[in-house]
């Protein structure tokens, strides 16, 4: 997103947008007016050629209804009943909403695990990209039938923060019970300012939302989570947008002046990960390539298995390794779509015969020019 003169939902080629349970659940059941207000909004985006995946909540809110365990505490077993029994609840009324608009949802669950090691992330990324490539609108929630205590997200604001990064969003939007960011919480103090712009996350900040505005926010997050996953996605490059979510459309109404805060990102996407890729990764391996290869990847190419003439070290697919060129120099570092066995086989060999050899494939590259970063 580079064109701020746009709304950034308008400017957006990309848009993940989280719906918490407040939202969507009322009196045990799923709010199928908002739901069809909200298509609306996924339906107009959509139509101009944006990409729109969805963070849900409400699956433990449903559930709790449908077992009839009405608003008493859960422990943790009982989240996850509630969860299991929840989960097609929500699917379906989210399948109902989208579909009189001619479009298809599917359904992702992730856990913490999923956005944080590295084959499981490729896995999840290559699935949702698939599906928006597809025309789909991913509904992705936490998978709370099998997570424990201590690998949960706790709420889906840092969920959805995750999935932006790992998608490459541009815009992360944060449908909350406030409008936006204040200097103190506006149902507490009328002289409270709201904040529509910030372009970089200080201490002064953070303060407002861990003090005055601790309980602005919905479901388990509240306005002092919401700033950390802005924080999470402005480092990946993504702008985040606050907005209130009990509106009608109200992605339309933002979009039309209504007041919420935008939190600007420090780089693009695409820069911050190849960042990620050159700089926070330890390699695990070693790849060197032919010339051809090398100025392939140079030219901005993926690398072929053909061009691959030497395999080193034990890594995995997903795990960092450094590109040398024929004369030893670090040419580029990537991330690997085979392990280095795998490599071992392949290496030297066209693209259409990965699957002859290995018995199946993960796609014509070594590593794919989207996981790749130069040597500087």
């Amino acid at each position: 997103m580079t064109d701020y003169g746009t709304h950034p939902l308008a400017a957006a080629r990309r848009v993940v947008v989280k719906v918490g349970s407040s939202l969507l659940v009322r009196e045990a059941a799923a709010d199928r007016d908002w739901l069809a207000a909200f298509a609306l909004d996924v339906a107009r985006m959509k139509a101009r050629g944006q990409q729109v995946l969805v963070v849900s909540s409400g699956a433990v809110a449903l559930g709790r209804g449908r077992l009839g365990l009405g608003r008493k505490k859960l422990d943790l077993p009982g989240k996850q009943a509630a969860a299991a029994a929840g989960q097609s609840l929500l699917m379906h009324a989210w399948e109902e909403a989208l579909a009189p608009h001619g479009m298809i949802a599917a359904q992702v669950l992730l856990t913490r695990d999923d956005t944080e090691v590295r084959r499981r992330w490729l896995n999840a990324r290559a699935t949702m990209e698939t599906l928006l490539a597809l025309g789909v609108t991913p509904v992705v929630n936490e998978n709370d039938t099998v997570v424990t205590e201590e690998i949960r997200y706790g709420d889906n604001d840092r969920l959805a923060a995750r999935v932006a990064q790992m998608i490459g969003a541009d815009l992360l939007v944060l449908l909350s019970d406030v409008d936006g960011l204040y200097t103190a919480d506006p149902r507490r103090n009328p002289a409270a300012a709201h904040i529509p712009v910030v372009s970089e996350l200080t201490d002064a900040i953070d303060a407002m939302a861990g003090g005055a505005n601790a309980e602005a926010g919905v479901g388990t997050g509240g306005m002092a989570t919401k700033l950390m996953a802005a924080r999470i996605a402005a480092a990946a490059g993504c702008a985040t947008l606050i907005t209130l979510g009990s509106r009608a459309a109200p992605l339309a109404m933002a979009e039309a002046g209504a007041r919420a805060t935008l939190v600007e990102p420090a780089t693009t996407p695409a820069a911050a990960y190849k960042s990620w890729i050159a700089g926070s990764l330890a390699p695990q391996g070693e790849l060197s390539v032919d010339d051809g290869a090398a100025k392939a990847l140079l030219a901005g190419k993926s690398l072929l298995p053909a061009g691959v003439r030497g395999v080193e070290g034990r890594f995995e697919k997903g795990d960092a390794v450094i590109v040398r060129g024929p004369d030893g120099r670090e040419i580029a570092r990537g991330l690997a779509r085979y392990d280095a066995a795998e490599a071992l086989r392949i290496m030297g060999r066209k693209s259409g015969d990965i699957e002859d050899v290995l018995g199946y494939t993960a796609g014509a590259t070594l590593i794919h020019a989207d996981d790749l970063a130069l040597a500087r």
